[in-house]
């Protein structure tokens, strides 16, 4: 197929309508909603694989405006590469959850009620409305579909953790719609586009741009507001645990990246500096409490407060001159992490849940000698921690390295030191229950495992590992439509 060919197709707007429509067919299939969930997965794959493919060769955003009206009254939705990335590492990861859990197991209760697989499409559909919208307000529908969807499905398992998580979620909320308010009434529109070619006063903007950014880090679980994030994710089913973990929580990280890098006002250093010095205690207290934790799936949640922690370092470090040769491997370093996050973590949860499955908990204590029943789902733990901790040659390694050398090229040598301290921290609490795991010892008899269920963990955990092997076809996705002027980086 030619680029005018791809051109030709609605391939922006199937990305979104077809989890939706998915959504309203699996509401009547109930539980045999994950046949249509299966069916539909690698169609809306390979849609995505195609619009990368049409943003590569057209070498620009892709951009369309829905509903038959130009903008401000259409849908505007547009596509660059950081858009192209997102959305295909959400499509890998939802449809390997998507295998995972229709093959049953520890959290088939709730793949078995009616509204478990509506709620994973209206995730993943929410998911790429967000990576696509073109405007505020699209952004703004977008995420709460995506809260509503994620706190109803984390309610599975536990409806503390639920209700703990709405409260951040929509105390966030209403502090981003003000902040999208206060946009409006500056500049008349909601249009990401216009906004950042015209934008309003320094001074409006920044003062919006503040109330958006608080209301975002309060869904991000950004330290200090990260105390849902950990009962959330730790006791949610262990499909919503890894959609939670890889792709929910970084999709506040992307708006705010649309924010204050497309439209931001030029005089947000001090904020973008706040943003960073957050990452920097998220990265060390997440990394502390990691390694305090006596349960498998907290010990990965907690993670996730620490690895959010490097997102946010990219703000001080590509935000204050975006014009230096650095400050492009900089700011594609930190996008590269949160992908090979995505794709570790969610191998990690799927993991935990077949160690769950197989020995009926998850208490680090009793998981000694495990590697002797469930050898491919421990190998899979340990790839996708060599992932999380950085270590050549995974994709987290590549972007970790693009922002130290960043770190070190602007002078922040603060921030250089944390991020190899948060390295060695991640090793500590990730070697942990792998050493438990890899040790001779009485444990209980672990229950078989088939072993189509445990390659999912593993392919997730080598993708991860592969992102930085191929490094370079991705970073050059990630420079289409970049807002940044260097373009120095990977060669």
């Amino acid at each position: 197929m030619t680029a005018s060919g791809l051109a030709a197709l609605p391939l922006l707007e199937l990305t979104v309508v077809l989890p939706l429509a998915g959504l309203l067919l699996a509401l009547p299939l109930g539980h045999h909603g994950a046949r249509a969930t299966l069916a539909l997965a690698p169609i809306i794959l390979l849609v995505t694989a195609l619009l990368c493919i049409e943003i590569m060769w057209s070498g620009a955003p892709i951009e369309r405006v829905a509903g038959g009206w130009d903008v401000p009254l259409g849908i505007a939705l547009r596509a660059d590469g950081i858009s192209g990335a997102f959305l295909l590492t959400t499509a890998l990861v939802a449809c390997a959850v998507a295998v995972f859990q229709a093959q049953g197991g520890q959290d088939g209760g709730a793949t078995r009620r009616s509204t478990f697989w509506p709620l994973f499409l209206a995730t993943w559909g929410a998911l790429n409305a967000v990576f696509v919208s073109g405007d505020l307000f699209n952004l703004y529908v977008a995420l709460e579909l995506l809260t509503l969807a994620a706190v109803a499905m984390v309610a599975y398992g536990s409806t503390e953790a639920a209700m703990r998580y709405l409260l951040f979620a929509l105390s966030g909320s209403l502090v981003f719609l003000l902040g999208v308010a206060l946009i409006y009434a500056g500049s008349g529109t909601f249009d990401i586009g216009l906004l950042g070619s015209a934008g309003a006063g320094d001074t409006a903007m920044t003062v919006a741009a503040a109330f958006m950014t608080a209301g975002l880090l309060a869904k991000a679980a950004l330290f200090p507001f990260h105390a849902w994030l950990p009962p959330a994710h730790g006791n949610a089913p262990t499909p919503a645990s890894a959609l939670l973990s890889a792709l929910v929580v970084k999709a506040p990280f992307f708006i705010l990246v649309r924010i204050w890098f497309d439209i931001g006002p030029e005089t947000s250093g001090v904020l973008m500096q706040l943003l960073g010095y957050l990452g920097v205690a998220a990265i060390l207290y997440g990394s502390l409490l990691a390694m305090r934790q006596e349960r498998l799936k907290l010990v990965i949640a907690y993670s996730t407060v620490a690895q959010l922690g490097y997102l946010f370092l990219v703000f001080p470090l590509a935000g204050a001159a975006q014009d230096l040769p650095w400050t492009a491997g900089t700011w594609s370093g930190a996008i590269f992490h949160a992908l090979s996050h995505a794709l570790a973590k969610a191998a990690l949860f799927l993991a935990a849940g077949i160690v769950i499955e197989a020995v009926g908990h998850d208490r680090l204590q009793g998981l000694a000698g495990l590697a002797r029943d469930l050898p491919m789902t421990v190998f899979a733990f340990g790839i996708a921690a060599v992932s999380i901790m950085g270590l050549p040659p995974s994709g987290a390694f590549i972007g970790k390295y693009l922002m130290l050398t960043g770190a070190l090229a602007g002078g922040h040598v603060f921030l250089a030191i944390v991020m190899i301290g948060g390295g060695l921290l991640a090793a500590a609490y990730l070697f942990r229950p792998l050493r438990l795991m890899l040790l001779a010892g009485e444990t209980q008899p672990a229950k078989a495992i088939a072993r189509r269920r445990q390659v999912v963990p593993l392919l997730l955990a080598l993708a991860a590992v592969g992102l930085g092997i191929a490094a370079s076809l991705p970073y050059a996705l990630l420079q289409i439509g970049r807002s940044l002027t260097a373009t120095e980086g990977i060669e």
